[in-house]
């Protein structure tokens, strides 16, 4: 009989998006403000502080085929995940939209008065990966850049 294997400690460090322009991603990511980080990568890959997991930009075409997942037919439509931006304030979610949208996102859907009584829209980075500006009841934003849920 084998030893039984304790579980690891579970947790999300790193979240790698796909991009077809490493350069304009990188430049949007920038221009967002998101501190890059390890720029001694060059354009091979971008690894950004967030105050929580790291987000990294990576070619499309390599990051499939490190996956083992075919890259064609890229798809345009929803892809399963979002990202998000929370914010403290309903006004805060106008000004990260506005701020976005001047840095070359698109808007996928204004600001609005959620079900659950937060406040939320949706920006599409230059490769479509959807993000959501919320502020959201139960969840709050630290001074140390992360979000804190309630009991």
């Amino acid at each position: 009989m084998g030893k039984e294997v304790s579980a690891p400690v579970p947790r999300l460090t790193v979240i790698t998006l796909g991009v077809s322009n490493i350069r304009a991603s990188i430049a949007f990511y920038d221009a967002l403000g998101f501190a890059r980080r390890l720029k001694a990568t060059g354009e091979a890959v971008a690894f950004y502080d967030t105050g929580g997991p790291v987000l990294a930009l990576y070619p499309w075409d390599q990051l499939a085929a490190d996956a083992k997942l075919p890259d064609n037919p890229r798809s345009s439509t929803f892809r399963g995940m979002t990202l998000a931006w929370n914010c403290a304030t309903r006004e805060e979610v106008d000004a990260v939209l506005a701020f976005a949208l001047g840095k070359g996102a698109r808007l996928l859907k204004a600001a609005h008065e959620t079900d659950y009584g937060g406040y939320s829209g949706y920006f599409a980075d230059p490769d479509g990966h959807p993000w959501e500006v919320v502020v959201a009841p139960g969840i709050e934003l630290g001074d140390d850049r992360r979000v804190h849920l309630a009991e």
